[in-house]
C-alpha cells in the first residue's frame, strides 16, 4: 500500500494558481535549456521513501484545505550549493483535485497513509462534487458539510 506526503502549498490560493506556477516553472526551465519535470525541494529526506515512490503522492494543503495532489515519480536526495542536504520530490505535472477537507497549519510535511487519503474528484466517482467550483467545495469542507 502506498504512503503519501501531506504538505502546505505556500503562495497559490487555488488549484489554478498552483497549475500556473507549475507551467511558469516549466517555461523557465525550457528557456534555460533544461527539460526538468516539476519538482519540489524540501530540507528533509523522507525516511520511508521506498514506500512513497511508485504509487505515493504529495497532497497539497492550500489556504487551510487539503484540496489536490500530484503523483511523486522520484525522490532524489542532494546537497545544495550551500553544503546543506536537501531532497527533490520529482512530481507528475498533473494536479488532481481531491475531496476537500480542512487541515490545520503545520511545518514541513507529514506522512499520509493510503487509507486516510481523500478520494480523487473525477466525474465518475465524485458526482456533483467534481462539478462544483473549487471555492464552494472549500467552503463546504470548512463547514464540515462534505
Amino acid at each position: 500500500m502506498a504512503l503519501h506526503l501531506l504538505k502546505l502549498c505556500v503562495g497559490p490560493a487555488t488549484i489554478a494558481d498552483l497549475e500556473v506556477r507549475i507551467a511558469q516553472n516549466r517555461a523557465e526551465a525550457l528557456a534555460q535549456g533544461r527539460d526538468a519535470p516539476p519538482s519540489h525541494v524540501t530540507r528533509m529526506v523522507p525516511t520511508r521513501l521506498r514506500e512513497i515512490v511508485g504509487g505515493g503522492s504529495i497532497y497539497w494543503v492550500i489556504k487551510g484545505t487539503l484540496i489536490c495532489r500530484q503523483t511523486i515519480a522520484a525522490i532524489t536526495p542532494f546537497t545544495g550549493t550551500d553544503g546543506i542536504g536537501r531532497c527533490r520530490l520529482v512530481l507528475d505535472p498533473a494536479v488532481v483535485p481531491v475531496a476537500p477537507r480542512p487541515c490545520r497549519p503545520f511545518q514541513g510535511w507529514r506522512y499520509l497513509k493510503a487509507e486516510d487519503a481523500p478520494a480523487d474528484l473525477d466525474g465518475a466517482t465524485a458526482g456533483d462534487l467534481a462539478e462544483m467550483p473549487e471555492s464552494l467545495r472549500r467552503e463546504l469542507a470548512g463547514l464540515g458539510l462534505i
